[in-house]
């Protein structure tokens, strides 16, 4: 059996920099309707640096929305017709000063998919080098490296709660147990 919705209605109720907010009726494929919010958001791409040594270079800024500090993977918005890949390039170099000799497409992810529009591409970026962090504007953050393991022993103790860091931690370490 396959599940559908078919919108039949649709109102823009706020326009943001970031995200936009629409209401909309849809109809069921038992014919009912109902009523259906979606926040549409550009998505963005997540990117799990790996050192030769195996630490991933997290970032620890705060998230207004949660009220706390976060620590995380590098991140970013995509620009209007960017591409995901270009993204990580450019929010890795931003964000911790690094380049990476190697890219590996860990898949996407839907981090709120019951009214949130948004995609995260997430990538695992290898045999770094160095450089110099170049952040926006009003861009604060702190680069940490931390051991994959004791990453994955924060996942399972709940002190790491953001969803593209959980999901991009566990995907690269499946990958690197297969590679």
């Amino acid at each position: 059996m396959e599940f559908f919705e078919k919108q039949v209605e649709t109102e823009t109720v706020y326009e943001g920099l970031i995200v936009n907010v629409r209401r909309d009726i849809a109809e069921l494929q038992n014919g009912n309707r109902a009523s259906r919010e979606v926040v549409e958001h550009p998505g963005g791409v997540g990117i799990v640096p790996l050192t030769s040594d195996n630490k991933i270079i997290m970032v620890r800024q705060y998230r207004y929305p949660m009220e706390e500090e976060v620590l995380e993977i590098p991140a970013g918005k995509l620009d209007a017709g960017e591409d995901p890949f270009e993204c990580a390039k450019r929010e890795l170099s931003e964000e911790t000063g690094c380049t990476a000799g190697e890219y590996v497409n860990l898949g996407k992810i839907y981090p709120s998919p019951g009214f949130c529009r948004e995609t995260l591409y997430l990538y695992l970026a290898l045999d770094l080098k160095r450089g110099e962090m170049h952040l926006d504007e009003n861009e604060l953050l702190s680069v940490e490296e931390i051991d994959i393991d004791i990453l994955i022993n924060m996942l399972m103790e709940n002190r790491l709660h953001d969803a593209k860091t959980v999901v991009g931690i566990l995907k690269a370490k499946e990958y690197l147990k297969n590679a």
